[in-house]
């Protein structure tokens, strides 16, 4: 089997799981392969380097859960040299992992993924967290203690106050802390925000029909959502794909809450209509 094949497999399993714990590394390589003609050899000895790295330092280490995101650290900003993209955030290369590995930069949510995957290889517990507008995630050492580290700013440790200046930077003024601001996320959702982080960029240059591939490929991820297939259904009448369009407008309606039922199937009988 080639990597495109087996990664077309893998991403079709996604589905069959709860979502809430995946291998986010093999699972985030295998979306960039559907995109990217690459091997994966190299991409995969790169993070069993970061884990087996990562292992190492934790041992040097004093044992807090502040000395292993130093060695944590060490391992991917020090040594690796993995930051944020400030100067061309908005490049599609940011939320590839392959070229995340490349060339070091990437999103919040890409970075997210390299830091959670190397942590969790050692033993440790992380999630994304549920904010808005900026990737964050939370990850416990072994003695159970919590840190919010900010990926995009080489895993800056987080306290309260910074995240309040964070959320109205992101949210507006107006804005305040809530629970559901640091509520985890499972790992299905960090990968349907790392793609979706591609589709609103493939929107905003007018390739809807790259945009409609990888919405359908979200649906894959998480066919029971079904918002993501009513913006499927949109995209593929946007581009003139009307059978595509119909089919996931009738799967829309299926998972549809009733209060909104009503407008889902006149949207299917107007893409109906529209093909005959």
């Amino acid at each position: 089997m080639n990597d495109r094949d087996w990664a077309e497999a893998h991403v079709a399993t996604l589905a069959d799981t709860d979502g809430a714990r995946l291998d986010l590394g093999e699972a985030a390589l295998a979306l960039a392969v559907l995109d990217r003609d690459v091997l994966l050899a190299p991409y995969r000895r790169h993070l069993a380097q970061l884990a087996s790295e990562f292992d190492s330092a934790l041992r040097e280490s004093g044992g807090t859960l502040q000395d292993g995101l130093d060695a944590l650290a060490s391992v991917l900003v020090e040594r690796h040299g993995y930051e944020g993209d400030r100067d061309r955030y908005d490049d599609l290369d940011n939320a590839d992992l392959t070229r995340v590995i490349d060339r070091r930069r990437g999103l919040p949510v890409a970075l997210g993924i390299m830091w959670l995957h190397t942590a969790r290889s050692a033993g440790w517990d992380g999630h994304g967290l549920a904010f808005p507008g900026h990737f964050l995630i939370r990850l416990a050492g072994p003695d159970g203690e919590t840190a919010l580290l900010d990926p995009f700013a080489a895993g800056r440790r987080l306290d309260t106050a910074e995240l309040r200046a964070l959320l109205k930077a992101t949210s507006g003024v107006q804005a305040e802390l809530t629970a559901e601001h640091y509520a985890a996320v499972n790992d299905r959702a960090v990968l349907l925000r790392l793609q979706n982080n591609i589709k609103s960029r493939l929107v905003q240059a007018g390739e809807t029909v790259r945009a409609a591939t990888i919405v359908r490929r979200m649906a894959c991820i998480a066919p029971d959502q079904p918002d993501l297939w009513f913006e499927l259904a949109m995209l593929c009448a946007e581009t003139g794909q009307m059978q595509d369009a119909i089919a996931a407008a009738e799967r829309h309606l299926q998972l549809a809450p009733a209060a909104v039922r009503g407008k889902a199937g006149a949207l299917l009988k107007q893409f109906k209509h529209r093909l005959n």
